[in-house]
């Protein structure tokens, strides 16, 4: 039955993927389309940003990166493209280069980034899914189970981040995580 499970869930988010915007975040794998920063979306410290969330080109760029992380899996390229973005104020972003550097095994960047996506957005539930996944790498299971009771409390129990951490704290301490 796990077997059976492990093959149908990537054909699943596969057909939703292709159904088309009705999806808003995939299974550990966040969102391609970025929230818009709690600050004011068009400016940081009075500074007009060339780009907002909703403009089509950031978007398209943005797209581009997430893709280049889930589906090639070529990380170093996706910090490059997410930095050439230049929005260090949107916690999906920064996010997502935390993500990439973890995947890289540079923990420290990493945490720069996923410190700075909690300081965009502290209610960034992505971002306290994938610090958890980094506290247990670093074998922080009591950060990581803060982390896991975080998303709890913003997201509840049942959602996929949760899940995701959840699954991996039940794994015993020195176990490869594939996440």
């Amino acid at each position: 039955m796990r077997r059976l499970s492990m093959l149908l869930v990537p054909a699943l988010v596969s057909m939703a993927l292709a159904a088309g915007p009705v999806l808003t975040s995939a299974y550990a794998a966040g969102s391609d389309e970025p929230s818009p920063p709690k600050s004011d979306s068009s400016s940081k410290k009075g500074k007009k940003k060339s780009s907002s969330v909703s403009d089509p080109k950031f978007l398209a760029a943005y797209r581009t990166a997430y893709t280049t992380i889930y589906d090639r899996h070529d990380y170093a390229g996706a910090i490059e493209q997410l930095k050439s973005l230049k929005r260090d104020d949107v916690a999906d972003v920064v996010n997502l280069i935390g993500y990439s550097y973890r995947k890289l095994g540079d923990y420290q960047s990493s945490k720069v980034y996923y410190e700075l996506a909690l300081k965009d957005d502290p209610n960034h539930v992505r971002t306290w899914q994938y610090y958890g996944l980094w506290q247990l790498e670093q074998g922080n299971r009591e950060q990581a189970q803060y982390h896991l009771n975080k998303i709890a409390s913003l997201a509840g129990t049942g959602s996929s981040e949760y899940r995701s951490l959840a699954d991996a704290l039940d794994k015993p301490t020195g176990a490869t995580l594939v996440y």
